[in-house]
C-alpha cells in the first residue's frame, strides 16, 4: 500500500525511536501522541504500515481496537511522557513530524 510523503516520514520516524518495535505498553500512548496531529484514518494508515512490517507484533484487528480506545478514553500523561521521553532520546523531534525528503 502506497503512503503519502508525511505518513511514510512519521513510519519511519517511529522506527527510528523503537528500533526492535514498538512494546506493547507504549502501543496506546504512541496512538495518543499520533492521534493529536493526525486524523483517525491517517493513524490508522501508520499502525497498518508498523503492524505489515512486523514493527507492531499484534493484528489489525487489535490495532483498531486501540485507536478506538484512545480515541475515547486518553492515556495516562505519565505514559504519554514516557513515549515522549524514549522517542526525544532518539533524537527525534516531538513538536513536528520530520518533513518528507
Amino acid at each position: 500500500m502506497s503512503m503519502p510523503p508525511l505518513l511514510t516520514s512519521i513510519v519511519a520516524w517511529l522506527r527510528a525511536g523503537y528500533p526492535d518495535g514498538v512494546p506493547e505498553q507504549d502501543y496506546v500512548p504512541l496512538f495518543a501522541l499520533l492521534s493529536r496531529r493526525l486524523t483517525e484514518s491517517e493513524v490508522a494508515a501508520v499502525a497498518d504500515r508498523l503492524v505489515d512490517d512486523g514493527d507492531l507484533p499484534i493484528d489489525k484487528t487489535d490495532i483498531a481496537v486501540l485507536v478506538t480506545k484512545v480515541t475515547n478514553e486518553m492515556p495516562l500523561e505519565s505514559d504519554v511522557d514516557r513515549v515522549r521521553r524514549h522517542l526525544r532520546a532518539g533524537g527525534w523531534p516531538l513538536t513536528d513530524p520530520p518533513s518528507p525528503e
